[in-house]
């Protein structure tokens, strides 16, 4: 790519980082809208799961292809593409007559997003060669994700506020519209590489690799479990992923070459946004619907409690872009996962005792999210080639994607799990107000006894599910440590060999 102007350079990242905005802000804005959806669309719990997990499970299976083909045909028009498909599929979920057709718009939205997402990335890498200054402009990036998370929560909520359930998918037309404009008028360079193939296959069997995934632990958390549906869909992913690896070995240009894992730097950046990004989206799940279903809070009110998280996480990603040269990644990575740990913890304390001291602990969580989450995006993207560009960035995505899923997989089907084991409903209670707190809610007709006892297991529920992410950041911090011992202040953050 020929040089641009610092102007140009800054600009376009201010329009990718748009992009990346719209992204991740879907991740997060139906953790908000839920509860409203459930109602207004008559959605089931199966339902509810496949429109939240429709959107990182796409994605995900696409990432990596995407990435190729975006090498293939160029990261501009990639970008181009998948704002249009985006822009078009917001205005579908946006008048989704029923569930199933919301499913299918969020599966559409993702074909957008997983054009995108790479592309943002990779134009980055590409357009930004200083070192210190692709640090700055990637730790940007990297918090233009966890914005995204935090800005889904308080639009959805505040949307819902004024309007219908359809605003929090429409308000993406006007920031599509923007981005277009920009896009032309910076006119980045698209340097295709023909040379370069795309395989819609293998990311087919990712896809079905992810779906088995996602059935077994839904499986797992329903009550009482069939043992014959977990087996099958652990066959299944099995299946999916064997032929995969099988299939990437024997290509001649794989989606994913096995042997970029060798580097510690880039396994541990894959690893650590994984975990940050599990953390950031089950304590979002999670603590919208507890606020706002045992709580009473209004959507905008627990969209802007978990805000909180994306407060503490802006100043350290940024920091850490900034002087990752003097620190390194492990006191970064490392201790950015081990910090958030301890916000966790915090934040458990208060749920106990004080709101001031739970909203000080989701702070507290951002802030080590934020200092490894940036850092993250510099080892994965920095230690590669670059022409190796847009695999690194699918892989960073997909890692985004692959822990944003498997929190809401695990955490969701846990909570529902604990809550079912934990509540103890008076005599002559309706059956179905064991199975989740909307429908003990839907079925009390306000019963006061049955309200409460509903009330108690989610507050159960909520304890274990936040001691479980605690205990997740802490053993990421402990895998990344071991593969960051030697990344120490003073040493490279980025390798220079096109090797």
């Amino acid at each position: 790519m020929s040089a641009m102007t610092k102007r140009r350079r800054w600009s376009l990242l201010v329009t990718v980082g748009a992009g990346l905005l719209l992204i991740t802000m879907d991740n997060s804005i139906l953790y908000t809208a839920l509860p409203t959806l459930t109602e207004e669309l008559q959605a089931s719990n199966t339902q509810n799961l496949w429109i939240i997990n429709a959107y990182p499970l796409v994605m995900a299976g696409l990432l990596l292809g995407s990435g190729t083909l975006g090498d293939r045909i160029g990261h501009t028009r990639m970008f181009v593409v998948g704002l249009v498909i985006f822009g078009l599929a917001s205005l579908l979920a946006a008048f989704a007559p029923s569930p199933e057709v919301l499913i299918a718009a969020r599966a559409v939205l993702a074909v957008g997003a997983a054009a995108m997402m790479p592309a943002t990335l990779a134009l980055i890498r590409t357009t930004f060669t200083v070192e210190r200054e692709r640090n700055f402009a990637i730790a940007v990036w990297g918090s233009m994700s966890v914005i995204g998370f935090a800005l889904g929560s308080i639009i959805g909520g505040t949307l819902l506020e004024f309007f219908w359930w359809g605003s929090v998918f429409l308000i993406n037309v006007p920031v599509v519209v923007l981005a277009l404009v920009a896009t032309w008028l910076i006119r980045p360079a698209n340097d295709p590489d023909p040379s370069k193939r795309w395989d819609a296959i293998s990311s087919i069997l990712v896809m079905i690799g992810l779906v088995g995934t996602v059935m077994a632990i839904k499986e797992i958390g329903h009550a009482p479990p069939s043992a014959t549906t977990i087996i099958v869909a652990l066959l299944v992913a099995a299946i999916g992923f064997w032929l995969f690896v099988r299939r990437q070995r024997g290509m001649e240009q794989p989606l994913l070459e096995f042997s970029i894992f060798g580097n510690p730097a880039f396994t541990a950046g894959v690893l650590a946004a994984s975990f940050a990004m599990f953390a950031i989206g089950g304590i979002q799940l999670v603590t919208t619907q507890r606020f706002q279903q045992v709580a009473g809070f209004s959507p905008l009110e627990a969209g802007l409690l978990v805000a909180a998280i994306a407060v503490g996480t802006l100043p350290t990603a940024l920091l850490g872009g900034a002087f990752l040269h003097r620190t390194g990644l492990l006191a970064l990575i490392t201790g950015g996962l081990a910090f958030a740990t301890g916000g966790v913890v915090v934040t458990v304390i208060g749920f106990q005792s004080s709101f001031g001291v739970l909203i000080l602990g989701l702070l507290l969580t951002g802030a080590g999210i934020g200092a490894a989450l940036a850092v993250a995006s510099t080892a994965i993207i920095g230690n590669v080639p670059v022409r190796r560009a847009g695999m690194a960035a699918s892989i960073e995505e997909v890692s985004y994607e692959f822990g944003s899923l498997i929190a809401v997989s695990v955490l969701g089907s846990l909570l529902t799990a604990i809550y079912g084991a934990r509540v103890v409903l008076p005599d002559g209670a309706p059956d179905a107000a064991g199975n989740s707190i909307a429908e003990a809610q839907a079925a009390a007709q306000g019963d006061a006894e049955i309200l409460q006892a509903a009330a108690t297991a989610f507050d159960s529920a909520y304890l274990v599910v936040m001691l479980v992410v605690a205990v997740v950041l802490a053993v990421g911090a402990v895998i990344t440590g071991v593969l960051l011992r030697r990344y120490l202040p003073g040493t490279q953050s980025q390798l220079h060999s096109e090797h």
